[in-house]
């Protein structure tokens, strides 16, 4: 019996290094795939990072714009009622 259990320990560490060198490959699959996430999630708030910093900046920039708009409504309306002051009244 002494014979055979040297041939028993080598079969079953080969075994055990087999079994090792599945979960290693895995677990690299497990952390590649995890790497993929990250990156995916990383883009992700990149992408909202960009949104928020474009609200923030619409929001900053909306009273201008609106003053803007009202300028140039109220040079349009002054400039109708010239024209029609011109053709009617004057």
């Amino acid at each position: 019996m002494s014979a055979s259990s040297p041939s028993l320990d080598v079969s079953e560490q080969i075994a055990r290094i087999d079994r090792a060198i599945v979960e290693q490959a895995k677990l690299a699959a497990e952390e590649r795939k995890l790497a993929a996430e990250r990156i995916k999630l990383e883009a992700e708030q990149l992408k909202f990072n960009a949104e928020a910093s474009k609200m923030l900046r619409d929001r900053a920039l909306a009273p201008a714009a609106m003053i803007i708009s009202a300028l140039t409504a109220g040079a349009a309306l002054f400039g109708a009622g010239a024209a029609f002051m011109k053709l009617f009244g004057g």
